[in-house]
Formats: structure tokens, C-alpha cells, sequence
């Protein structure tokens, strides 16, 4: 078998329709001028032409470009990182503005080299969009801070809308494919939010197609449970380079529904679920049905009360 038979061959369902239309190089030209960075960029997301032609959303990506963790699946650079930009809330939530956005996501490379691994700065960015956009909600999706309460603590105090935090893969495959991060970890970081500010949803992602089994998918949607995440995410893994992890199963669309299914079973007020589907992918519409969902739930409580 040559080296080329030896990966999967993508099938039609992962095929991408790209849009450059005027959109898509205006706010590239935005985010070039104002000097900013996105994840949809950096990691290559493969939804950056509907998301940026057709919906006019990005998530911007905060404290550089370089990575202190060399994540065995993420595309994102790694290194020695440059020195903190002070002013780069301002930037990012002057962009916020002029985009009009409805809802801002607001992530982050893993900044190991800062002793608050880079909250400050994170909780900064929250507030400059809440002074120049009052009516933006704010999604924040960060690393996991070291681990340290106090730096989970500047964050949610600076009250984001939504708290994010990938779990990224299931409990056996995390030392292989997240470099430094720890899956009880995640979890308790997750918890700490949620009990931080309750008030507050939680979410995190998963991304398959490692070489998990469908029982540990599952085994992570109820850790996740029972960590109180509210909203979860899972999609297709796909391999950003030949360096990284290869890609070992396609999930088809109908695997992913069925999982969506399970995860709405185990009490997720909200679950995206599909082959492109990455943690900030539709984040508004997502943070829209989960508030419904626990609408119809407080209702149906109160009626049984």
C-alpha cells in the first residue's frame, strides 16, 4: 500500500463550497488593518467562506498567533509567543462594533508563559465590546488557564454570556492528542465556571474521528453532564496537515444526528452536531435555541411543581 493509500479518502459529504465574495475580502481586509487575528484562519476552519461571505461572522482569536502547546490536531503555530499587545481589546471590540455583531466569539492561543495564562487580557476584551457594543453578547473560549482558579476567576467575573472550553476528545485519547491539557481538568474547569457564576451556560466541543468508540463518545456526553455543561458541539475531525493526527473514520451525516439525538436525551439544552461543525459554528444561533430550550424547561418544571 503506497503512503497516499494510507489516508482516508474524504467523502462527498466534506466537499466545501468556497465564496469570496465582497464580505469575504472586506472583512479580511478589516481584520488585516486592525491587526487581529481569527481562528477561522489560524486553524484552518473549513467554514470560513460561508461563515465570512455569507454570514459576515469570525471568531477572533486573542494573545497572538503562536501557541504555547503543540496540540497534536490544531494548525494553530507554536512557539515561543511575543509579548502581550495591551491594546488589543480595544482593537477587537472596535472591529466588534463596526461589524454590528449580534453575538462576538472570543477565543484564545494557550499563553503558558503568563502567570494568569493570558485572563486578563481575555476579560479586558470582554469589557472594551460590552463599553462599545452594549448589546453584543460575548462567548469566550479559553484555554484552560493552568488550571488555576483564580485566573478562571478574572474571566467569569468580567460575566461573558457564554463560557466555552473544548474537551476536544474522549478520556483515552487526550494525552495522545492534547498537548499539556488534562481531561479532569477541563471537567473541573467547566464545574468552577458553572459554579462561579450559574447563571452563566457552559459548552464544550468534541471533535471525532480518532479512534474513539461510539460508548466513549457517549461516556463523554455524561461526564460533560455531570460537570453541568449546558451546550455541546461535535464534529468531524480533519487532519490540517500531514504532521498532525491522521484522520482514522468519517463520521456520515446520519451518525451524526444519531449522536445529537443522545446528547439531547442526557439533558444538553442545546447539542450542533454534523460533519463541519466547530465549537463556535452557528454559536449565536446556538446560544439562542439553548435559552428556549431552558425556557420549555423551567415551564414544564413549574407545571409539575
Amino acid at each position: 500500500m503506497s503512503k497516499k493509500e494510507e489516508y482516508l479518502r474524504k467523502p462527498e459529504w466534506l466537499k466545501i463550497k468556497l465564496n469570496t465574495n465582497e464580505n469575504y475580502t472586506g472583512l479580511k481586509k478589516m481584520m488585516r488593518e486592525n491587526s487581529l487575528h481569527t481562528v477561522c484562519e489560524e486553524a484552518k476552519c473549513p467554514n470560513i467562506h460561508e461563515c465570512w461571505a455569507v454570514r459576515r461572522t469570525a471568531t477572533f482569536m486573542i494573545l497572538g498567533s503562536v501557541c504555547t502547546r503543540a496540540c497534536r490536531f490544531c494548525a494553530v503555530k507554536t512557539g515561543l509567543p511575543t509579548e502581550l499587545d495591551l491594546q488589543e481589546p480595544e482593537r477587537v471590540a472596535d472591529s466588534v462594533a463596526l461589524m454590528n455583531l449580534k453575538h462576538a466569539v472570543i477565543t484564545m492561543v494557550a499563553r503558558d508563559d503568563q502567570k494568569d495564562g493570558g485572563a486578563a487580557v481575555l476579560a479586558e476584551t470582554i469589557r472594551a465590546i460590552r463599553r462599545k457594543s452594549p448589546f453584543t453578547t460575548v462567548e469566550v473560549l479559553p484555554s484552560d488557564l493552568g488550571g488555576a482558579t483564580e485566573n478562571l476567576k478574572l474571566v467569569m467575573d468580567a460575566k461573558p454570556d457564554i463560557l466555552n472550553h473544548n474537551i476536544e476528545t474522549v478520556e483515552r485519547l487526550t494525552p495522545r492528542v492534547r498537548a499539556r491539557a488534562k481531561y479532569q481538568r477541563s471537567l473541573e474547569f467547566l464545574k468552577q465556571a458553572k459554579e462561579m457564576q450559574p447563571e452563566i451556560p457552559t459548552k464544550s466541543s468534541l471533535m471525532i474521528g480518532l479512534g474513539e468508540t461510539k460508548e466513549e463518545i457517549i461516556a463523554t456526553m455524561d461526564d460533560l453532564r455531570a460537570h453541568d455543561v449546558d451546550i455541546m458541539t461535535i464534529g468531524q475531525y480533519l487532519q490540517p496537515s500531514k504532521k498532525h493526527l491522521k484522520v482514522l473514520k468519517y463520521y456520515s451525516p446520519e451518525e451524526f444526528n444519531e449522536l445529537k439525538e443522545i446528547a439531547m436525551e442526557k439533558g444538553f439544552s442545546h447539542c450542533e452536531a454534523g460533519p463541519l461543525v466547530r465549537s463556535s459554528y452557528h454559536a449565536d444561533e446556538q446560544v439562542n435555541a439553548a435559552a428556549k430550550q431552558r425556557q420549555v424547561m423551567g415551564e414544564k418544571q413549574a407545571q409539575q411543581a
